[in-house]
């Protein structure tokens, strides 16, 4: 028997076929179009560099979900030192990459639903293997993301999400 892994929206009434289990963003939230074009300024899929001086790299912030075996996901930037930015792009294709230590960041994603801002949430960018996005590891403090991040949430949070972004108010 299959189980459906859809839900019934309490925004709009409809059943929705899937309950997404993982979002991201396009570009830092310190991105913004009049960057595009610019020498010194390049936003590709996994690292951008803004005016030579912010150098962030796309993670993944993972949440376990309590009442099923999945993980939710956030697509999240994080900015680095120069330095560090730099040993992340030395090691991107090294298998051994796997070895290195965390490197310290800050959330560069404001992410819907939160309060207070996630904007520089102190972070650890730890690497996985070649062809594994970095994953992010908040600072264990209070606010709401980081207690999801060590607690956990339930699908009913992912379901509230999922109307949020689904449903954004005008």
């Amino acid at each position: 028997m299959m189980t459906d892994l859809g839900f019934d929206c309490s925004c709009c009434g409809r059943h929705h076929d899937d309950l997404p289990l993982a979002y991201g963003t396009f570009a830092p939230a310190y991105w913004h179009d009049g960057l595009n074009g610019q020498p010194d300024s390049i936003l590709g899929d996994e690292q951008c560099v803004i005016d030579r001086e912010h150098f962030f790299v796309k993670a993944r912030l993972v949440l376990p979900v309590l009442d099923t075996s999945d993980d939710f996901e956030w697509g999240v930037w994080v900015s680095l030192s120069k330095a560090n930015f730099g040993r992340v792009i030395e090691m991107w294709d090294k298998p051994e990459r796997v070895q290195e230590p965390p490197q310290f960041g800050w959330l560069s994603t404001e992410l819907p639903s939160y309060e207070p801002t996630t904007l520089n949430l102190k972070t650890n960018l730890h690497t996985q293997p070649v062809g594994v996005r970095p994953t992010a590891e908040l600072e264990p403090t209070d606010h709401p993301l980081a207690v999801e991040q060590r607690a956990g949430i339930t699908r009913a949070r992912i379901q509230a999400i999922a109307e949020l972004l689904l449903h954004p108010t005008q």
